[in-house]
């Protein structure tokens, strides 16, 4: 006899209160009994993951002992810079800015993406804007590539599919992005004693939307366990402020304004959540479908993706590999 709860919008539905508290104690006792560190930094974007994280690390141990970050770069989007300083703010948290573009450009990472571009659109130079885009899964079931799409100067634009070659090459010169900023943050947590806190959501950590050694790197990881829909009613129940959290979930990679949605996951994260979740507690694509507004061979779609995501990014996941094992101490 299935003793499930009949599927329903609830089943994200978190008791905030008790999250808090949970998450403040354990990561007191990650600190000081596994880490022996004196504080906690967070890098912030002014996006609703990393504001929840600082948040909850200063629940846990007190505004003097969080050292926030803020990272920009060129391709950072005003909302980003001005967001991020509005979380500062209001959380009160000491703070250090760096400007990394400079750090971005003497590793060649414009440089390298630009050239990859390059080899679809070979006019792309000063004064272009781009990013890249996966087609919706919802319309059909074929195999989707990725497009780079580009803006001139003059406002026109254009979209053109990634051969193999020229998609790796963009994405790993903008990987540096995230490596650099994780360098960074690892900086400060040497300097100061600290732990480095992640900021990943369960939909990012799950389906490998992370840079390995970049932002999939961290001591500890607050929020991993949490659907995105979750980390939303945490930011309410926390205080963040309103305009953080009614920010659409952005990447801020690229020079293009780009959502998560259209860059990844390829639906809004409401729905993905709801999937996602289906997934993971054996519900059937009928059930999740009269729940989340599509229809049972989207959900079915949805399902394949979050598997063929599991097994692709499963790499990112994986510790250093030894050849013989050697004891932990």
């Amino acid at each position: 006899m299935n003793s499930k709860k009949p599927f329903s919008s609830e089943c994200l539905r978190l008791d905030c209160e008790q999250e808090v508290e949970k998450t403040s104690k354990s990561l007191r006792e990650i600190l000081s009994r596994q880490f022996k560190k004196q504080g906690l930094i967070v890098a912030l974007s002014g996006g609703i993951d990393s504001s929840v994280v600082g948040a909850l690390c200063i629940r846990a141990v007190g505004k003097e002992q969080v050292f926030g970050l803020l990272l920009p770069e060129q391709d950072s989007s005003d909302a980003t810079r001005r967001l991020g300083h509005q979380l500062v703010d209001h959380l009160g948290i000491a703070t250090n800015e760096t400007d990394i573009t400079n750090i971005l450009e003497a590793v060649g990472c414009y440089h390298h993406r630009d050239e990859a571009i390059r080899k679809v659109i070979p006019e792309y130079g000063a004064g272009y804007t781009c990013k890249i885009l996966l087609p919706s899964l919802l319309d059909n079931d074929s195999y989707r590539l990725f497009s780079v799409a580009v803006q001139a100067p003059d406002g026109s634009t254009r979209t053109e599919l990634l051969p193999p070659d020229a998609y790796a090459g963009i994405l790993a010169a903008s990987n540096f992005k995230q490596r650099v900023r994780k360098m960074l943050e690892y900086y400060h947590a040497d300097r100061l004693n600290y732990a480095v806190a992640g900021t990943p959501n369960r939909l990012e950590y799950d389906q490998g939307f992370f840079v390995k050694l970049g932002d999939g790197a961290a001591d500890v990881k607050p929020i991993a366990h949490l659907y995105k829909t979750q980390v939303y009613q945490l930011a309410e129940f926390l205080g963040i402020p309103e305009e953080i959290r009614k920010r659409p979930p952005t990447t801020d990679t690229y020079s293009m304004p780009q959502s998560q949605e259209e860059f990844y996951f390829s639906l809004p994260h409401d729905k993905m959540d709801l999937c996602l979740y289906g997934k993971n507690h054996g519900y059937s694509s009928e059930e999740v479908s009269a729940v989340c507004g599509l229809t049972a061979e989207q959900v079915q779609r949805v399902y394949q993706d979050i598997d063929h995501k599991r097994r692709s990014t499963r790499y990112l996941h994986t510790r250093p590999i030894l050849i013989d094992p050697v004891p932990e101490v």
